[in-house]
């Protein structure tokens, strides 16, 4: 049981960080995005591109991966989703257009980085083990600290800072923040690229853990709406409870049915429908209209 619950946390303080960026985006720009995954790897790729070809240290390129999924973030919003935003009424027009970033960046992926795995070696050596209950290595126990501190990190920064209760105004009433004269089209290209940076920085921390490859962005772009469908879209509190529950599940999952084959994915699934069916905002969100 314990080693269930430690693997339950360690993979839910990675997946709360990635659905942090993505609900943070829908709850500025009431937009989908699809690229979120490829997001996640492009940023796993940066780490890899700093730490091994050029040889820096780790903590280089993760910070590498925060600027330029930043930059790449701020760019696709003012260029690219604020123009059909403001231009289209139509919600199906930033689906495509999330979907085609999605593509568009799987492409890029592939001619920079190829389609092979790539990953950084162990930035800590050894495995803890606390009388044979649980048994993890200390690169993910570290790995899981910093995705825990980044958390806390975001919740400050939303909390505290003029930017982040900008942001929430924002997402809380668009009208209401823009009279009380709040920049909506500064503030929410801040978002998509503190959104995506988030997204950059999970995939530079997992890269030493389970590499990237070309193939990871869909799934977790799934895994992604996953959690915030489970927390409550646009809602940051639901977003973490949403990636820790998903992180508990999966433990759960793959320890108690890995007897029955690969299931555990279809059993999660069949839960998030009878779930939905019953509380379709999910746990923290708001009924719909």
């Amino acid at each position: 049981m314990e080693q269930i619950i430690a693997n339950g946390l360690y993979l839910g303080a990675q997946y709360a960080l990635i659905a942090l960026g993505l609900t943070l985006i829908f709850s500025l720009m009431n937009v989908l995005n699809f690229a979120h995954g490829q997001m996640y790897v492009f940023g796993g790729f940066v780490t890899y591109t700093v730490v091994v070809q050029l040889g820096l240290p780790f903590i280089v390129g993760l910070f590498a991966s925060a600027v330029v999924l930043a930059v790449m973030g701020a760019a696709i919003e003012k260029f690219l989703f604020a123009p059909v935003v403001r231009r289209s009424k139509r919600d199906e027009s930033t689906m495509l257009l999330a979907a085609g970033v999605a593509f568009f960046l799987d492409a890029v992926i592939l001619l920079f980085f190829g389609e092979k795995q790539r990953g950084v070696p162990k930035i800590v050596n050894g495995v803890f083990n606390w009388d044979m209950r649980i048994i993890m290595p200390y690169d993910r126990i570290l790995i899981g600290v910093l995705a825990i501190l980044l958390i806390v990190v975001f919740i400050a920064f939303m909390n505290y800072s003029k930017t982040g209760r900008a942001m929430r105004a924002l997402a809380q009433d668009k009208m209401a923040a823009q009279l009380m004269g709040v920049n909506v089209a500064r503030y929410s290209m801040i978002g998509f690229a503190l959104g995506a940076m988030l997204a950059g920085l999970v995939g530079g921390l997992l890269v030493t853990i389970t590499g990237v490859n070309l193939g990871m962005g869909g799934p977790t772009s799934i895994k992604a709406f996953l959690m915030i469908m489970i927390g409550g879209a646009g809602v940051i509190s639901g977003a973490i409870a949403g990636g820790f529950i998903l992180g508990m599940m999966e433990s759960v999952g793959l320890t108690v049915l890995s007897a029955y084959g690969d299931i555990t994915y279809l059993v999660i699934f069949a839960s998030l429908m009878v779930f939905l069916a019953v509380r379709p905002q999910g746990l923290m969100g708001k009924p719909w209209g």
